[in-house]
């Protein structure tokens, strides 16, 4: 029977933190213990601005998740997103070192190691080296190279490197709140392992995540992540658009659109009214959804277009055939995946989260993409630390820190 694992993931996202706990089944698959979600407070861009507010947010999110779960976490794996993040392509090159000309690990290592000495700025720190295909002498397109045999190895891979200071700040909130960090993972590559089989990397794929300061995307093509990419506009920007447009406050703005929203003008009723309140004083007003279409569908747009923009960097030999899944909170909107197809010119859906056994059903959505693969991505690549399961203890904690803060 394998090992019980607890793997936890943390979305520090830019409108919400949300934690999600999960173990592993006799089978070694994952299954749902928990999960917590709180407004994301001292964000901006996925960047720390105020270190005491994520760290408050983070913990709530986790104690949250322990609750519901029954256990007490010690590490987890988190995600990294912002405009800071920049990747790039690199090849590196060696020689087979044995006698016999036999492809070891050690030699993939060294190739890796090879293709990673890259130029990067001093202000910056690699987090992802993802190999794209090998070539064995002019043997190209080769996954798995190990026990064949060849006089030069040559590797393919994707750099994905991060500001430090942004980083060591996410590190620094998570320590702070008694976590370890086992892995850093890019987010558009974890709401990947959440939504994008195997073969859908293999035909071609453009994973697109509308958060709510960043639109985040990446693209797949031959089996594995060819470009990764940052538009810097989101939910947020919709949002205030209509604040603007409809002059009402923020939050009205942001409940009249995912109430009566539409990122299609043209699937709205003209017809169909909404009550908008009035500021400071002033009576509330009656407005067709069409107006609120009207100024959902540019911003929308543009951050589509925006998006597609970043799939040409790709440079796809062919169309990518499985067309582009949608993830994130923004993609909620009706409409959104009709205008994506129009604008893509390639067929879209929504990023619907699998991979993780008894998900309740109000978090099968595009928006926990990014938690439930983190949770993936660190079943699949391990953890650096033991998680204890005292479920007890850590219900009396609970307990405890509440009593302390009331009385």
């Amino acid at each position: 029977m394998p090992e019980t694992r607890i793997i936890t993931g943390i979305d520090i996202g830019t409108t919400r933190i949300r934690a999600l706990i999960a173990e592993s089944d006799e089978k070694g698959q994952p299954v749902f213990l928990g999960y917590g979600v709180v407004p994301a407070l001292g964000l901006r861009r996925g960047v720390v601005v105020n270190m005491e507010k994520t760290v408050q947010s983070i913990s709530k999110a986790v104690e949250d998740a322990e609750l519901m779960a029954g256990v007490h976490i010690s590490s987890a794996v988190a995600g990294i997103a912002g405009d800071h993040i920049k990747s790039i392509n690199s090849q590196g090159v060696i020689a087979v070192s044995r006698s016999d000309n036999e492809i070891l690990e050690s030699d993939i290592h060294k190739a890796i190691e090879a293709a990673s000495a890259v130029a990067i700025p001093t202000d910056r720190e690699i987090i992802h080296v993802l190999p794209q295909q090998y070539t064995i002498d002019e043997q190209t397109g080769i996954k798995n190279p190990i026990g064949m045999t060849g006089v030069r190895l040559e590797v393919e891979v994707h750099i994905v490197t991060a500001a430090v200071t942004s980083a060591k700040n996410i590190y620094r909130s998570l320590e702070r709140c008694e976590i370890a960090v086992d892995h850093l993972v890019l987010q558009s590559l974890a709401s990947a392992y959440a939504g994008i089989n195997s073969e859908e990397q293999e035909m071609g794929i453009a994973l697109i995540d509308i958060g709510g300061d960043l639109t985040d995307v990446a693209v797949f093509f031959d089996g594995s992540i060819r470009h990764s990419g940052v538009v810097p506009l989101g939910g947020k920007n919709v949002t205030n658009d209509v604040t603007i447009g409809l002059r009402t406050a923020v939050e009205q703005a942001e409940r009249l659109k995912l109430m009566y929203g539409s990122s299609l003008t043209s699937l709205v009723d003209p017809d169909e009214m909404m009550e908008v309140n009035g500021v400071t004083g002033r009576a509330p007003r009656s407005i067709s959804r069409n107006v609120l279409a009207s100024i959902i569908e540019p911003r929308m747009e543009e951050i589509l277009s925006l998006a597609a923009r970043e799939i040409k960097k790709a440079n796809a030999p062919a169309a990518l055939a499985a067309g582009a899944i949608l993830t994130g909170g923004g993609v909620l909107l009706p409409g959104t995946v009709e205008l994506a197809e129009q604008i893509l010119d390639m067929p879209a859906r929504l990023g619907i989260p699998l991979g993780i056994e008894g998900l309740p059903q109000n978090i099968v959505t595009p928006e926990y993409a990014t938690v439930i693969g983190l949770v993936g991505y660190g079943f699949k690549h391990g953890t650096g630390h033991e998680i204890s399961r005292d479920g007890i203890r850590g219900l009396f904690k609970r307990i405890e820190n509440w009593f302390s803060g009331n009385f």
